[in-house]
């Protein structure tokens, strides 16, 4: 199945995973089966890509979850820039290894930045603290959107 837009993503009733690509990690998002609420799961340290994959179908097949949302880190003048390529790479390249996958994209400027905003002044939360916790909460921030997105689509 290629890469779709959100609002044709299957609407059956299971987890739909979020990513949150980074340079050293990748944070693991997760909704519920009504697709109402996502979660932080967990934390994948980058390594060779197939370890990664194998990692994260693993975390998938624990929840029957065949949907991911990936984060698109564009400019903030909306354009593509070198990151975004590097995860539309990482979506084909999961595609590759399972085809069946649903896989969309959801725009994650300012996520991380809101994240750590949030960290810092609703939880008071040191940098060594926020350091742990930051990728998996900005995977939820973008799956959270991505999921508003989808149940305001619902009731149009």
């Amino acid at each position: 199945m290629p890469v779709l837009d959100l609002l044709d993503l299957p609407s059956d009733y299971s987890a739909i995973f979020g990513l949150d690509l980074g340079e050293k990690t990748i944070g693991v998002a997760v909704s519920d089966v009504m697709r109402s609420v996502a979660s932080p799961l967990a934390l994948v340290h980058k390594r060779k890509f197939t370890e990664e994959a194998k990692e994260l179908f693993a975390l998938m097949d624990g929840r029957t979850a065949r949907t991911i949302v990936i984060g698109l880190p564009l400019n903030m003048d909306g354009t593509e820039g070198v990151r975004c390529q590097s995860n539309r790479a990482f979506a084909r390249n999961l595609l590759r290894l399972r085809p069946e996958l649903s896989i969309a994209f959801w725009d994650e400027r300012m996520s991380t930045m809101a994240v750590n905003r949030m960290l810092i002044d609703e939880l008071d939360m040191t940098r060594a603290r926020r350091a742990e916790v930051v990728d998996r909460a900005a995977a939820a921030y973008i799956l959270q959107g991505a999921l508003d997105r989808l149940r305001v689509a619902a009731q149009s």
